[in-house]
């Protein structure tokens, strides 16, 4: 036990190079392009939802005023994402040694209760309003949500580069990719109480995007609750990296195994690698790192050399 090397692949300086330096200024231009893009878009929605709850009043629409609440939710929920994506920035401190990274996870966490929380208002009132239609202004109802349609689509397109490196970002661009979708549901309510007349349209169009937004919720929450739990993020196979840590050289057995996310963007990983023939040299380390981090997306990694000559406590696999 008393034989072992840590080493964290996040503090490797092998990318000090000039072309370390180009890709921490190709970091740093794109996270000012998506603080352009939550700008934009946080104005957008909330321009947008003003406009859509003064029509949807004026034209006694309940599919408006949800989509309006929704909308709402959508800019508290890209304000948390952006101000948690500018407090993951934050450098590690002596009490925080991870800085703020997650407070991404939080963001998302606190996103999806209120969400919940939105639709559940919207279901008691669509039922309520089945229950005694009431006439709704068809013609403002199609134009505001043609333009909620528009909104909600170029707000989505600032988010489309960035959606693959992010998790933060990608959740932002199906959210309104998904709202897009939603608006255009709107869109054709107007038609069809325009054509038939029928209020009760307006209600039914509201429980319906009262599920499309329970179907994404429901996810976000799972996801987000899971990695606040430090569960092992989806995407990353905890056995696949067991077995690949297993077939290194000279690698006798693996255990204490951990894997969590330090935020909505970065892995972490711990491990034991027990190496009965001794302490392997800086290369096999970094090698390890590199690996771990393009075949898996682990970026922070430490490993922690055993000999094997004396019993490790956290080998049990119940034992933490």
């Amino acid at each position: 036990m008393d034989n072992f090397e840590e080493m964290s692949g996040g503090h490797s300086h092998a990318n000090d190079t000039q072309g370390g330096h180009a890709a921490h200024h190709l970091h740093d231009h794109s996270q000012g392009d998506m603080t352009r893009a939550f700008a934009i878009g946080t104005a957008l929605n909330l321009g947008f939802v003003v406009c859509e709850a003064f029509f949807g009043i004026r034209a006694g629409s309940l599919a408006l005023l949800a989509d309006a609440g929704h909308n709402l939710s959508d800019v508290f929920g890209l304000l948390l994402a952006w101000g948690a994506a500018y407090l993951s920035t934050f450098r590690p401190t002596v009490r925080r040694t991870y800085g703020l990274r997650s407070t991404s996870i939080l963001a998302a966490l606190f996103n999806a209760l209120l969400l919940f929380a939105a639709i559940g208002g919207i279901a008691w009132e669509a039922i309520r309003r089945l229950q005694q239609p009431t006439p709704v202004a068809g013609r403002i109802l199609l134009g505001v949500a043609a333009a909620g349609v528009v909104v909600n689509s170029v707000t989505a397109l600032f988010f489309f580069s960035g959606r693959k490196g992010d998790l933060n970002v990608r959740g932002a661009y199906l959210h309104m990719a998904a709202d897009a979708a939603v608006s255009f549901g709107v869109v054709v309510a107007g038609f069809l109480v325009i054509w038939t007349g029928w209020a009760w349209l307006d209600p039914v169009v509201s429980l319906v995007i009262v599920l499309v937004i329970l179907v994404g919720t429901w996810g976000l929450l799972r996801e987000s609750l899971n990695l606040a739990l430090h569960a092992v993020p989806s995407g990353i196979d905890a056995a696949v990296v067991r077995e690949y840590l297993s077939n290194l050289p000279l690698v006798g057995d693996v255990h204490d195994l951990h894997i969590w996310a330090m935020s909505t963007t970065e892995t972490a990983l711990t491990a034991h690698l027990v190496m009965p023939a001794g302490r392997p040299d800086d290369g096999f380390l970094l090698r390890a790192s590199r690996d771990l981090k393009t075949q898996f997306g682990i970026h922070h990694v430490t490993l922690q050399i055993e000999a094997g000559t004396a019993a490790c406590p956290q080998a049990p696999g119940h034992c933490v």
